[in-house]
């Protein structure tokens, strides 16, 4: 089945004119930025695919309701219910834990919508789990698509994020109007504490 995702996916990246570049990460925190459309997750599944990996991805729980709802969890789609996301978290830190491969995918965005931070999970859940941050991209102006560095995260989430932005400086997403700058609530108070 693997084999046949990986040719699948690389058939339509050729097809459609986008290049995935990187090597696919098998285990981690998967930040997927910017996150501006709904072609997002179709992306980084093709690219994840064409490297042989099948990732978990957080999809709000409402999608799951609608006409995609039989098909999500077949693509690594797990339901949030953002009222109340602990639960899904500790168990996805529980997986995690179990030294199996394990890929998370997350939009750190939040939203497809232009916004003022970045939702904080991705590091606080990785430096709960031990797992690395690794970084994806979609950059529509180049139709290119792919992973970047992966890096274990610190108490300084400044320097972490500093590490964030300089490598989303120049990707800008399909509508690179709705990009959200990589930062977190978090570097305020961190800079306030210093």
């Amino acid at each position: 089945m693997t084999s046949l995702r990986a040719r699948f996916a690389a058939f339509v990246l050729r097809a459609t004119g986008w290049t995935a570049v990187g090597e696919v990460p098998r285990t981690g925190i998967l930040v997927g930025a910017p996150h501006t459309s709904n072609w997002d997750f179709v992306m980084m599944l093709l690219i994840m695919w064409r490297g042989g990996v099948s990732p978990r991805v957080l999809i709000k729980q409402e999608i799951f309701r609608g006409p995609l709802g039989w098909l999500l969890p077949r693509l690594g789609g797990i339901p949030l219910d953002r009222s109340n996301p602990g639960a899904v978290i500790r168990q996805l830190v529980a997986q995690a834990r179990t030294g199996e491969p394990f890929l998370l995918i997350l939009a750190a965005e939040g939203t497809r919508s232009k916004g003022e931070y970045w939702k904080s999970g991705f590091w606080r859940i990785a430096r709960s789990t031990g797992l690395p941050i690794s970084l994806a991209f979609v950059d529509g102006p180049t139709k290119t698509s792919g992973f970047g560095p992966t890096f274990k995260p610190t108490k300084d989430v400044v320097a972490d994020m500093d590490l964030v932005r300089e490598f989303y400086a120049d990707k800008r997403g399909i509508h690179p109007e709705r990009r959200t700058e990589p930062r977190l609530r978090e570097e305020l108070t961190a800079g306030e504490a210093s």
